[in-house]
């Protein structure tokens, strides 16, 4: 993929090609794409890894029909369970992650989309309602204080940091031979710990940290907007900064939340924490040239399963700001 390419607006939060899908980007107006993998597809049937000729076939599926994609993010958890966790079979899970990124290269794919928390997303209520009665999704950390562990027993922040190092040092030498960027996800809620395992990417000065032992110009970060504002939006900004100045930001996730840890909720774009489109001048004043895509937008009235009217509204924000962004205004 050309670096030339400028800031733009990509569509995500799929993991199958479908015509309707494929139509809303054109009627959208937008020519890239960005797979999410971490449900699984019929595109990348692997039960501990992701296969050439699966990848190669995605990448010229979306040639075909008429969009360029971008990057995958998020194998499923299972591929690398046992690396975050330090447990044996761990380096039989990185044989096959480095596979997967050899594969990805070869593939013509160019970023790859991680995080490193083994117990995902958390969030305590799925029907919180925002601005207008839409539904959405919503985390009050009172609600999982006492939650049983995740797994055999507690893990600390110390040993998912060696872990972290552990599994880095083997990653990205691969990846920067296969020519694919890594781009890191904060832990979502960014809370110290949620079920006995430490959440370690939850802070300014823990990206700061991941930077430095994952210290590669194919190493960088999924900003999600929404996550950072999780943490508070004085943090967000300054992250955003931080990382926008040193060329260390890859894609973007743009969402936002209404509250912050330790309770939060989704909201629409506009109606959360932060001034989106100061997120979005900022990116510009520092030459941003990746792409950004919605993420977890609140349903609105009769809405379908994608949530494809929900999703037309945000991206319209987005479009709309960045012709603003481009000419200067504001």
């Amino acid at each position: 993929m050309s670096n030339e390419l400028p800031m733009r607006i990509a569509l995500g939060q799929t993991n199958q090609l479908t015509p309707e899908i494929i139509q809303f980007a054109h009627q959208s107006g937008i020519t890239d794409i960005q797979f999410n993998m971490f449900h699984g597809s019929p595109h990348l049937p692997g039960e501990s890894r992701w296969e050439y000729m699966d990848l190669l076939r995605l990448r010229t599926a979306c040639e075909d029909a008429g969009l360029r994609l971008n990057a995958i993010e998020n194998t499923p958890i299972n591929f690398y369970d046992k690396v975050m966790l330090g447990q044996p079979g761990r380096d039989e899970q990185i044989e096959n992650m480095q596979a997967t990124i050899r594969n990805m290269g070869r593939a013509g794919i160019p970023i790859f989309g991680y995080h490193f928390v083994v117990t995902g997303v958390w969030r305590t209520s799925n029907t919180a309602p925002a601005r207008g009665g839409a539904q959405t999704t919503a985390f009050d950390m009172e609600l999982v204080e006492n939650a049983p562990l995740s797994f055999d027993r507690e893990y600390s922040d110390d040993e998912l940091w060696a872990n972290y190092a552990y599994y880095m040092k083997a990653i990205l030498p691969v990846a920067e031979e296969a020519g694919v960027k890594l781009a890191l996800h904060p832990d979502d809620p960014p809370v110290p710990a949620l079920g006995g395992v430490a959440r370690i990417m939850r802070s300014f000065d823990a990206f700061k940290r991941a930077m430095d032992i994952g210290d590669s110009p194919n190493h960088g970060l999924d900003f999600c907007v929404g996550s950072w504002s999780e943490m508070s939006p004085d943090e967000c900004m300054t992250g955003l900064r931080y990382f926008a100045e040193r060329g260390k930001i890859f894609y973007v996730h743009f969402r936002d939340v209404l509250g912050s840890v330790p309770k939060f909720r989704e909201a629409f774009i506009g109606e959360g924490n932060l001034n989106m489109y100061d997120v979005m001048k900022i990116l510009k004043e520092h030459n941003f040239k990746g792409f950004l895509i919605d993420d977890h937008v609140p349903r609105m009235v009769n809405d379908n399963g994608w949530l494809g009217l929900s999703r037309a509204f945000a991206n319209g924000q987005m479009v709309t700001m960045l012709a603003l962004v481009n000419r200067g205004i504001g």
